[in-house]
């Protein structure tokens, strides 16, 4: 009886050691695997623009000569500069976009007549565009298509069919003539950047200025790449009495012409008046 209850109570333990090994705990890494799971590379925090004008609205009166913005801002960013090659900024302003109708035209027989011509559909009235270095130097062309910063590719559409095989000679002369007028403008280097992270553009504006929404750009570039862009408005209106001639140029025109016509009746009488009263004198 005693010799049964041995061999029963070695069979217990012959079938628990199996259960022991199983229970067991699994093996601790090594200390150098462990700390190459749980640490992981720092994300390199993203640079973004924050900025402001010094007016966001210009008044058009009738002694209007032009007038001048401040565009300024900062790069926010939550860790040390990048390595590499240096920020470069670009800001854009631009006006009221119109369809504008280019003409080419040749001497033939001693009168001046139109041989071609080309329909843009959309083209800014108002475009300047200053940078803190040369552009072509920090904007790659498929970055100029992608986000059309550089004067000609401001220009947006051709309106219909064309007559003329080769449009190109059409934009640069209107680009010639508006840069002429000081309307378009690529000012390189005159975005003042400091350490990389603080910048200022003064843009100024001249005094032919059309009535309008003008739009302000900020494009942010490190390598090549715009990594970032901010966008604010301009607001351009008439005031007083320029602003009252103008609508009522728009929406009472018949009113308008009268009105213009009785204004150079008077002013010819009011010099032939004039004219007889110093002939006899």
């Amino acid at each position: 009886m005693i010799r049964q209850s041995c061999h029963a109570l070695l069979a217990l333990a012959m079938l628990a050691l199996p259960l022991q090994a199983q229970e067991s705990p699994p093996p601790t890494p090594a200390e150098g695997a462990t700390s190459a799971t749980i640490e992981a590379e720092p994300e390199t925090t993203p640079e973004r623009i924050v900025a402001g004008l010094s007016r966001d609205d210009i008044d058009i009166t009738t002694s209007f000569d032009g007038s001048e913005i401040i565009i300024y801002g900062a790069v926010k960013r939550e860790s040390r500069i990048p390595p590499g090659q240096p920020l470069d900024v670009i800001v854009t302003v631009e006006g009221p976009h119109r369809p504008v109708t280019v003409r080419h035209k040749e001497r033939r027989l001693g009168i001046w007549v139109n041989t071609g011509r080309v329909n843009i559909g959309s083209a800014p009235n108002f475009y300047v565009v200053a940078t803190t270095r040369p552009l072509h130097l920090i904007l790659p062309p498929e970055e100029d298509q992608r986000y059309r910063i550089s004067i000609p590719l401001a220009m947006r559409a051709f309106a219909g069919p064309t007559e003329v095989e080769d449009v190109v000679p059409y934009t640069e002369a209107l680009i010639r003539l508006r840069r002429a007028a000081d309307l378009y403008r690529q000012d390189d280097g005159s975005v003042l950047l400091a350490e990389q992270t603080l910048f200022r553009a003064d843009i100024g504006l001249p005094a032919n200025l059309i009535e309008g929404f003008y739009s302000t750009r900020i494009f942010l570039l490190r390598d090549g790449k715009v990594i970032d862009t901010f966008r604010a408005p301009i607001d351009v209106r008439k005031v007083g009495l320029e602003r009252w001639l103008y609508r009522l140029a728009l929406e009472q025109p018949f009113v308008y012409g009268i009105m213009s016509l009785a204004i150079a009746m008077a002013a010819g009488w009011a010099a032939s008046a004039a004219f007889r009263l110093i002939k006899r004198t």
